[in-house]
């Protein structure tokens, strides 16, 4: 019973910071006129792929574990959509794994992602203002995931690369950039 209240208790400090600093500064910037329109973190979408190496059994449970190890979450399949030959790829095979963080999990991650993963990678100077999509979305590619501190890097058979989208409830570019820098990601310019 105890556990459940402090769970129910539990605000990750991402949240609290968007609540008492960032809602209060966009409503500045933009001039809303009531605190549910500024936008908010929606979800994250954890993708790693698998392609050549998807008859690769060993390949994919590491792949599976690391992903769960990072996220805190058991990744799902992907499945092709459709067949293609070149990449003797069928339709319904395996191509990748993915987890959707939401909540309370998403704002751990974004935090561990920006404070404590990102300047562990090489030559890591700041996120570029392009990943954004058009629509308040921000996308990254990670080459190496063994940057996240979770998984062990005495247990890596193979390097594997990863890409995180950011979903936001932005209706621009402007506005995503604006909420992601005052939620404390680092941008080059």
């Amino acid at each position: 019973m105890q556990a459940v209240e402090q769970q129910q208790r539990y605000i990750p400090r991402l949240k609290r910071r968007y609540f008492e600093f960032v809602v209060p500064k966009m409503m500045e910037i933009f001039k809303y006129k009531n605190p549910l329109q500024v936008p908010r973190l929606y979800k994250i979408v954890v993708n790693m792929g698998i392609g050549k190496w998807k008859d690769d059994q060993k390949y994919i449970e590491e792949a599976m574990q690391d992903l769960a190890l990072i996220t805190g979450q058991k990744p799902v399949f992907r499945k092709a959509r459709k067949s293609i030959a070149a990449f003797h790829l069928k339709k319904g095979d395996n191509i990748g794994i993915a987890v959707t963080l939401r909540r309370n999990m998403m704002y751990d991650f974004f935090d561990r992602l920006i404070n404590v993963a990102m300047p562990r990678a090489k030559d890591f100077k700041g996120f570029y203002s392009k990943g954004f999509d058009g629509r308040g979305n921000y996308s990254i590619g990670i080459r190496e995931h063994t940057i996240f501190p979770e998984v062990p890097y005495t247990k890596i058979k193979y390097i594997k690369g990863m890409t995180v989208t950011i979903v936001t409830t932005a209706k621009t570019d402007e506005e995503a950039k604006q909420l992601l820098k005052l939620m404390g990601m680092p941008f080059r310019d």
